[in-house]
């Protein structure tokens, strides 16, 4: 069992920009204006421009949607940003610890040597769910453009998926973001029984976080109560407050028998960012370190 060693140096970028790295094997050329236009036109829509274009980066204007700012509304942009060289090494240990849904991460982070690197800009002040569903429909687009793609990386929430994984998914629309782009983590606290799970990437949807600090539960559980609370909150445009309660879990299910107090803090794991600490009761560790962690 490997031991990782904190760093709250790292801090979360406020979800401004939302960054995906296509992952490839070999080298491939920005593809040619009129596919890029066929293909996004097919995931977003036909209101969208490519209002640049050349061999080093492409942007694309989606004209449907509306960034909201004092000045005035402006149209999200995305980009799509030239081949280069890509070393897997740089992805630390912590973050490959945690690619539950790509068990392969390894291989691929050491056998893809480039990378494309596709963002948007502009998409911080959009209505959340217009952004969720812009940014899944553009990773779909994406996967679609670079048939050589072994995999895509979530730099925002260090979330790993094959290529092959999104092109055949049939995970229902209003879910994508969370599957796709929200990672769910675990670690248990070197030298003790208690664990945590927390999650990282809903910033980008400026919302908090989800943490929990507690022990004598199997992790399984609070991982799938964590992907049923996000779900709520996405849907719901996060209602939770302060001091609020939630359901809790009994026998492995979420139950209104139990009830579990959310608090806003500051999390506990790497990046530092804003999150609902959920305290699971008689279940919750008390005291919270910033000791190592192990993966599970």
């Amino acid at each position: 069992m490997e031991t990782y060693k904190q760093d709250l140096t790292q801090k979360e970028d406020k979800g401004t920009i939302f960054m995906m790295q296509l992952l490839m094997e070999d080298a491939c050329q920005m593809p040619q204006q009129s596919d890029i236009e066929r293909v996004l036109k097919k995931h977003l829509g036909d209101d969208m421009e490519l209002c640049s274009y050349s061999d080093k980066v492409a942007g694309i204007a989606v004209t449907k949607y509306k960034a909201e700012y004092e000045e005035g509304n402006v149209a999200p942009m995305l980009s799509i940003f030239k081949c280069m060289e890509f070393d897997g090494k740089r992805i630390d240990s912590i973050t490959r610890s945690q690619m539950w849904d790509c068990p392969e991460h390894d291989e691929i982070l050491d056998s893809c040597r480039y990378h494309v690197l596709a963002s948007d800009m502009l998409g911080a002040v959009m209505q959340y769910k217009e952004r969720a569903d812009m940014l899944m429909d553009y990773l779909e687009a994406l996967v679609e453009l670079f048939p050589a793609c072994k995999a895509v990386y979530f730099v925002n929430s260090g979330k790993m998926f094959t290529a092959e994984a999104i092109r055949s998914h049939n995970i229902p629309h209003d879910d994508r973001f969370i599957y796709f782009a929200v990672n769910v983590r675990f670690f248990s606290i070197q030298d003790s029984p208690a664990m945590i799970v927390d999650t990282v990437g809903m910033e980008a949807l400026d919302m908090p976080d989800l943490q929990y600090h507690f022990h004598g539960m199997d992790p399984n559980f609070v991982v799938n109560h964590a992907y049923n609370v996000l779900s709520y909150m996405y849907e719901n445009d996060n209602p939770i407050e302060n001091n609020n309660t939630i359901d809790g879990i009994a026998d492995g299910e979420m139950s209104d028998k139990v009830l579990w107090k959310c608090c806003y803090e500051e999390s506990l794991i790497q990046p530092v960012r804003a999150v609902i600490d959920i305290n699971m009761g008689e279940l919750a560790s008390g005291v919270r370190s910033t000791a190592d962690e192990d993966d599970n």
